[in-house]
């Protein structure tokens, strides 16, 4: 079973349009094997995050790339919840991760503005 079909199989189901980009939003990890799930889903949502975050003004237009990303970490730990004695280090990796373009981001906009 592949990332995507694991994906597909989750219930409930998502709408169609979050479907679409959460596959978009996978690339070509959606194919690989569904045990790494976990690892996909977290660096496909914490792409969509720093793709929203990059933009100037955040608007309605990035809601959609928000909501893949928030749903994205969400089914990576639904994942990781398989192994149990993994989820604290999925937690803290995932922590420090998206901590870490809060604080490019905010680097940037300090430098922008210097």
């Amino acid at each position: 079973m592949t990332v995507a079909e694991w994906l597909g199989e989750r219930e409930p189901a998502p709408p169609e349009a979050l479907l679409r980009r959460l596959r978009e939003a996978l690339g070509a990890d959606a194919s690989r094997d569904a045990g790494d799930a976990a690892e996909a889903c977290r660096a496909a949502g914490e792409r969509l995050l720093a793709i929203v975050l990059r933009e100037d003004e955040a608007s309605r237009d990035y809601a959609l790339d928000l909501l893949a990303a928030d749903a994205l970490v969400t089914y990576a730990f639904e994942a990781a919840s398989s192994d149990p004695g993994s989820l604290s280090v999925h937690a803290e990796h995932a922590m420090s991760s998206i901590a870490s373009l809060g604080i490019e981001q905010s680097a940037g906009d300090a430098a922008a503005r210097a």
